[in-house]
């Protein structure tokens, strides 16, 4: 079942200076039968309390990655929500679909 969630991604990066990243949010469609682990993302929890990420984002917001089975090679995509609120989402999903 496909399950929408938002993503925060790095829309663009300077190639001279690492530091110059840019982030924006978007829409993501989540195949739930591929999720293969959900973690709490420290990192991207960081980069909002550095001001690095899109200013719309309440500065108590939590990140989570979802890791997805591609066969040989797994995917991760960060989306905002903690851990928790994700899991439940997707098993809401799972048990209703």
């Amino acid at each position: 079942m496909m399950m929408s969630f938002v993503e925060i991604y790095e829309s663009t990066r300077s190639h001279s200076n690492n530091s110059l990243r840019n982030f924006a949010l978007r829409e993501v469609l989540i195949n739930s039968e591929h999720v293969v682990c959900v973690r709490p993302d420290e990192t991207h929890r960081r980069l909002l309390e550095e001001g690095k990420l899109p200013e719309k984002l309440d500065n108590r917001q939590e990140f989570s990655r979802i890791y997805l089975n591609r066969g040989q090679v797994g995917l991760d995509v960060v989306v905002v929500g903690n851990a928790k609120l994700i899991e439940r989402k997707l098993n809401k999903k799972v048990l209703k679909g």
